[in-house]
Order: structure tokens, then sequence, then C-alpha cells
């Protein structure tokens, strides 16, 4: 008995030590493969750079935590763990960084159009109406045009920058029927062919006026070249300096060489050369920079080359063996195309008549008056038809007296003066028998070239004349700007029923005042530097000296909101009428509240005096005109011309 029971015993004492034994090995073998699962896993996300994540083991578990950037970074520290245990193993316990929103994508609108059709394509906000879009762009460029739609939508929201510069690029389509539009948030790049010169600087003026303010706009706008005839260049050199009163060129390096030739000779104010067909010779550029040299070795007067025709004219003081010399010299290098005429005027005799002269003047009204001489009945009434059919039959005053002493040639003069004078929104022409002389402003940029062209190709060679015009922006009609006249009446459309108001008994405009006052702005930035009056008005209540400086203080109010919109106000004039000038009846708190008001009124300049000159004064009475007489003939002629130019006078 004692020996069974040790044997079992033993027996049992042997089961529980290998038992003993195999949990000790089990523990350690569990240990080394959790170790070995941190370790290789660990380093397969080290060596993806998933250096957020941390790795722990649970005897064949492995667990994975941290906090992952993305969606996309914790799914790729999924798939490392997977390549070193059993993916069954890995158990995620990781979190992700919130997001903050996804970023919208970069919407934007490629608008091509030929003459086949037109394409749109590009990303676009999926809300965006597609079918409404499509007809506007239908109705924009006909119902015949063949319209591509490749946009793709994309469900987010767009700045609100992105609608104004879509509604703008649709506006240009009407216009551009050959152009690549493209459209982006905050940006539309124009890419066009205009049909014209002309055209290209109307495109130009309208699109950069339409765009809208939290929109860039790009432009990139090609005319096709003018062709110009008759194609001419004229340069003078005078007691005012060097310059071209017309520059034609027929290619940019031609262009390059007449500039550069102009400068070496003393050009010094910046000039421009018209690129066009219609040159008579490649040689153009050659034959311009010879005769630019020869005209600057004889110290000047003018050069006039109209097609393959130079005239050059040089001053009266020149020596005579330096002329022989330099024209001599000229005719031999000209190209063989072209035909020199050269004239070195005489010092005209000092006599008791003095030089004939017939003046025509054109006022900003668009009255003309002629005066001075003219060579026949018959001319006479030629030139008074012929300046009634340029610029109407009522406003034209005749004032000229016939001279038979006049050549025939006289009449030719004076129509090409009148012809050159319609060019100009205002100014005047002097002509005497050595002289056309032309000044004023213009609303053409080309006005210079072609009243050159017009009085070269009219005259014929070795004829003299002087230019001196000036173009003005706020005449140019392609320009689209309004008159100041149409400013004064667009303002009274703009403000309408509505009133620019103010704070009860002071001169601080009220919240209802600023839309008015932002429309007002923005009409002034087209009218341009306009002599404007602001009128403050008020009813009768009260002191009238009060009344006189609340007006006052008002209108000063109102130039200074302008100011603040960054209009230029240098030609504005703030007044103050008190209760003077009623529209209604004070009597009545209606008539009072109209009386309570803001105008704005055009400074118009006094009405031009009709003056007679001393030629015309000694004809009337029978004296014989005398040299001092024709000098005051002309600085009335320049008074009258100064006159009828200026704008700014005030009442």
């Amino acid at each position: 008995m004692p020996m069974r029971l040790s044997s079992l015993f033993l027996t049992l004492a042997a089961f529980v030590i290998a038992g003993a034994l195999a949990i000790v090995a089990a523990y350690f073998s569990s240990r080394l493969i959790e170790d070995a699962s941190i370790v290789g896993v660990q380093s397969e996300l080290d060596r993806e750079g998933l250096t957020w994540a941390t790795v722990d083991a649970n005897g064949l578990q492995v667990f994975l935590a941290g906090n992952a950037p993305t969606e996309a970074d914790r799914f790729q520290a999924v798939s490392a763990a997977g390549r070193v245990v059993d993916a069954a193993r890995v158990l995620d316990q990781m979190t992700v960084t919130e997001s903050e929103g996804l970023t919208p994508p970069r919407f934007s609108v490629e608008i091509l159009r030929n003459d086949a059709g037109l394409s749109l394509i590009g990303l676009i906000p999926a809300k965006t109406d597609r079918a409404e879009l499509l007809d506007r762009i239908q109705r924009k460029v006909g119902r015949d045009v063949p319209v591509s739609d490749f946009l793709e939508g994309a469900s987010f929201d767009a700045p609100a920058s992105w609608d104004d510069a879509l509604e703008f690029a649709l506006s240009t389509l009407g216009d551009l029927p050959r152009s690549k539009i493209s459209v982006e948030i905050d940006k539309v790049s124009v890419t066009a062919m205009a049909g014209s010169g002309e055209e290209k600087r109307r495109l130009e003026a309208d699109l950069v006026r339409r765009t809208p303010p939290d929109v860039k706009l790009a432009l990139d706008l090609t005319a096709p070249r003018p062709v110009i005839t008759p194609f001419t260049l004229r340069f003078v050199i005078d007691e005012d300096g060097a310059r071209f009163d017309a520059c034609s060129a027929d290619t940019e390096d031609s262009r390059t060489r007449i500039l550069a030739a102009a400068a070496a000779i003393g050009l010094q104010d910046k000039a421009d050369c018209r690129i066009g067909l219609g040159v008579p010779t490649r040689r153009w550029a050659e034959a311009v920079e010879l005769s630019l040299n020869a005209l600057a070795r004889l110290g000047g007067d003018s050069v006039t080359i109209s097609d393959a025709d130079i005239s050059l004219i040089a001053r009266e003081d020149t020596d005579p063996d330096l002329y022989d010399q330099v024209i001599g010299e000229l005719e031999n290098a000209l190209p063989p195309v072209f035909a020199l005429t050269a004239v070195l005027p005489e010092t005209p005799d000092v006599s008791d008549q003095g030089p004939p002269e017939f003046t025509a003047t054109l006022s900003p009204e668009g009255a003309v008056a002629l005066r001075g001489r003219i060579n026949s009945d018959i001319a006479r009434v030629t030139a008074e038809s012929f300046a009634q059919a340029r610029f109407g039959s009522g406003v034209v005053r005749m004032a000229a007296r016939v001279d038979d002493s006049l050549t025939p040639a006289w009449s030719v003069r004076v129509l090409a003066g009148l012809e050159a004078l319609a060019e100009l929104n205002n100014g005047a022409v002097i002509i005497t028998p050595d002289l056309i002389s032309v000044t004023g402003n213009t609303g053409n940029p080309t006005a210079t070239d072609e009243i050159a062209a017009l009085l070269a190709e009219k005259l014929g060679e070795g004829q003299d004349f002087e230019i001196n015009v000036t173009y003005l922006e706020k005449l140019d009609p392609v320009l689209g700007i309004p008159t100041p006249e149409e400013c004064e009446a667009q303002i009274v459309e703009v403000i309408g029923d509505r009133k620019i108001t103010f704070e009860p008994g002071s001169a601080t405009l009220d919240a209802s005042a600023k839309d008015i006052m932002d429309e007002v702005a923005e009409l002034l930035k087209l009218c341009g530097d306009i002599p404007l009056e602001i009128q403050g008005h008020t009813d009768s209540q009260g002191r009238e000296s009060m009344n006189l400086d609340l007006s006052q203080a008002r209108a000063e109010a109102v130039l200074q909101a302008l100011l603040d919109r960054r209009i230029p106000t240098s030609a504005y004039t703030a007044k103050g009428y008190g209760e003077a000038n009623p529209i209604a009846d004070n009597g009545t708190e209606e008539g009072r509240e109209a009386n309570r008001r803001i105008e704005f009124r055009l400074i118009r300049p006094a009405p031009a005096q009709d003056s007679t000159t001393t030629l015309e004064s000694l004809s009337q009475t029978g004296q014989d005109t005398g040299n001092a007489d024709d000098t005051g003939t002309n600085t009335d002629a320049a008074d009258t011309a100064t006159d009828q130019q200026g704008t700014n006078a005030s009442e």
C-alpha cells in the first residue's frame, strides 16, 4: 500500500512538473512571437514613413494605435502591418485626424469660338444650371451657332467672384466671333481678333469699362494692318524742337529704324509710327533715314514723304551752297523710285499790303466762322457750301471778302484747309500763300497722320504746312466716353426719384445716400475731368445765413464723398445756394422737402463773342489794309482759336 501511494505521488508530481515546464515554455514562446511581431511591424511602418503609428501585441494578435493624419494614411498602416504578419491578426485601433473640410477645386472654363461654332471646356460648380447657361450662350451667339458642352461639375461652392467672372465672360461673346476666353475664379483672359484697328480700340475700352471690380482682365486683341493711303511721313524741325506730324512704316524693323533716325537728330518726345500696308517700296525706311539726315544737316524746316514723292522745305536763312550740296547728295542717294522736290524759300519782301490770309475756326459747340480773303465770288460760294456740307448748314458763318488779286490756287488751299478742319472737334485753320497752319483738339488718335496725308495730297509738292493737333481721350467716340452734357443728363437719370439726404440739420450724409453716391461715382469715372458744380439747396426755414452755410457744407460733403471714392475732383466745385433757388412751394412740407436737395450742374463756357478782325474793319470802311492790320488779323485769329478750344470757363 505505501508503495502504491508513493508511485502515484511520483506520477502526479511528474505530470505537475511537466505541466509547469510546458506553461513556462509556452510563455516564453509567446513572448518571443509578440516581440518578433512588434519589431517586424514597427520596422515596416518606419520604412513607410508612418512614424505616428505605434504597435503592441498580445499573443498572436497585433494592435495598431496612433492618430493618422488622413484616412489614406490609416489604410496604408494596416496594409504595411499585413505584409509582416497575417492580416487576420492585425487589429486596427487607430484614429484619424478630423478634417477641416476638403479644399474646393480650381474652377475654370475655356470658351473657344470660331466660324465653326463654340466649345466649352472646364470644371464648374455642380449646382450651376447647365441648361440655363447654355441657353444664355445661345442667345448671345445666335441659335444657329453650334455649341459643344465639354464641362464637368464638382460639388463644391465657388467664391462669389466666380459668378462675376463667368457673367462678364458671357457678356463678351456677342462682340467676339473669333476668340478664346479663359475664365478663372478671379480672372478673365480674352484673346481675340478684331476686324479693324478702330474696332480693336472700341473693344478694349468697352471691356475695360465693364470689368467687375473683383475680376482681373487680361486682354490680347489683334487687328489686321490697315491700308495707309497715301503712305505718308512728315517730320518737322523748328524752334519748338523736332517732331513727327505723321509717321508710317511697313514693318516693325522699319519703324525701329525710322524712330532711331529721328532720335539721332533731336526727337525727344515719345513718338510712334503706324504700321500698315501700301508702302511704295521695301526701301521706305532707307529713304526716310536719308531724308531726315538731310533735313538735320540743313537745320530744319520740314520734310514730307507721300508715297514716292519727297518734299523738303529748308529754312529761309539756309546757306545756298550748303543747300545745293545736301540736296544733290540726297538726290543721288535716294532709292530710284523716289522723286525729290526741294524748296529754299526766299525771304519775303515787306510791303504795305502784307500777306493775304483766310481763317476758319470750329468751336467746341460746332459753330464754324470763315474770315479773311478769298479769290472770287464763285470760290466764296463754293467754300461756304463745302463748309455747310461738312459741318451743317445752320452753323456756318461766312465773313470772308473777295480779293481779285489772289490766284485760282488759293481756293484749293481754302478747301484743303476746311477738309483738314473737319478732322478736328474744335480748332482753327489759318491759310497764307506760304503756309497752312492747323491747330486744335481731336478725338481721333490718328488725326495728325490723316491731316498730313490729306494736305500733302491736296497741296502738291513743295507746299508747306504745320500741324499742332492734340488728341483728347474724352473726345474719342470709339471709347464711348460720354460728353459733358451727356454726363450731366445721366447723373439726373441715375439719381431718378431718389435724393441725396443728410442727417437732420447737419452736413453728414445719412446711410441711405451711400448707394446713390456709389452709382454717381461709377458714372463720373467714365465722364472724366469735366467742369462740374455740386450745388447745395435748402428750404426757407431758419435764418438765411444759416441756410446758406448749411447748403455750402452739404455740397462740400458730397464733394468729399466723391473724393473718398477716388474720383478726380480737380475740375469740380462745391457751392451752396441756401434758400435762393426753390423749385417748390416752401409753404408746404412737400415743397420744403423738394427744396432740400443736391444738384450736379455742368459749368458751361461763356458764349463766344463775335469780333470783327482788323482786316474786316478796314474793308468795311474802305481803307487799305496795312502791314500792322494783317498782324492784328493774325493775333485775332489765334485768339479766336484759343477761345474756341476752352471748355472750363466758369459761368
